[in-house]
């Protein structure tokens, strides 16, 4: 079995296995009535680390998550992530990195979750055209203003990273990755070594026909389901992995969850490190 908690930035025990709140929809009505009852079953499942942005809704998924859960129960980490805005007269999204911008999010995102401090705090990705140094320390000095607990990134080099650990402590870094894409094997391996958490997005992924039927065979033989598998597979290749999927059904949730508990053999394990080379 693999251990069910990490200590991200050496100190903020939560368990591995998180939820990641974008999927749930937070206009009125029944299907915001059921986010809110997702988010509350997360946690009385235990879980203890919720993803959200303001990218997501521009801030209704952090106002969906503070009806579902305040006053927030001891433990629960709620992280968010800044750095992209809205522009233009078509409203579209784009990468805004400036200080000024980064610390309005900020304080933006203090009075949506109702907090006064955010103990993990995102950099949702880094923009090009504004230096990074200026960004990560931006994020420094809201740090040292007891605004924010932890700095974390997301979507982001090995140099990058190096970059920015050269500013400030990183706790943790969010990079798309899963059993069948590992892109940012390079980054992952950097964030073990550093004992920085590793939170893949899109960690359950599918690829060719092939590579399903074989996630699929190993599955049966472990009486689990292809995602279970998927996630298992995340939690035992690296101790600095936390997952965070995400999904608006109870069932789906509770299935994620469940993934935990599956004890795989190396044989199992080696059966699908090899997928990533057909994938």
């Amino acid at each position: 079995m693999t251990s069910a908690a990490f200590c991200i930035g050496g100190d903020l025990k939560v368990r591995r296995l998180g939820f990641g709140a974008m999927h749930l929809p937070t206009d009125p009505g029944p299907d915001r009535e059921n986010s809110l009852a997702v988010a509350r079953r997360a946690v009385e499942l235990g879980v203890t680390l919720i993803d959200t942005a303001y990218l997501y809704g521009g801030g209704a998924n952090e106002e969906l998550l503070v009806e579902a859960l305040h006053p927030y129960p001891d433990g629960l980490l709620i992280t968010t992530k800044v750095g992209l805005a809205r522009s233009g007269p078509s409203g579209d999204w784009k990468l805004d990195g400036r200080p000024a911008v980064l610390r309005e999010q900020v304080e933006q995102a203090l009075r949506r979750l109702r907090m006064e401090r955010i103990e993990l705090l995102q950099l949702h990705r880094i923009d090009p055209d504004t230096p990074l140094a200026d960004q990560v320390g931006t994020l420094r000095d809201l740090q040292a203003e007891g605004k924010i607990g932890r700095i974390g990134l997301s979507e982001v080099t090995v140099d990058q990273l190096d970059q920015a650990r050269a500013i400030v402590d990183i706790a943790s870094v969010q990079n798309r990755y899963n059993l069948l894409d590992r892109e940012h094997e390079a980054v992952l391996a950097a964030c073990e070594a550093a004992g920085i958490a590793f939170l893949p997005w899109r960690p359950v992924a599918w690829g060719d026909a092939g590579a399903q039927a074989e996630i699929a065979a190993v599955a049966a033989e472990l009486d689990a389901t292809p995602t279970q598998v998927a996630l298992a597979w995340l939690l035992g290749h690296s101790p600095v992995i936390l997952p965070i999927p995400g999904t608006a059904r109870i069932a789906h949730l509770e299935e994620n969850l469940a993934a935990e508990r599956i004890e795989m053999t190396p044989v199992h394990r080696e059966r699908l490190d090899r997928l990533a080379e057909v994938a």
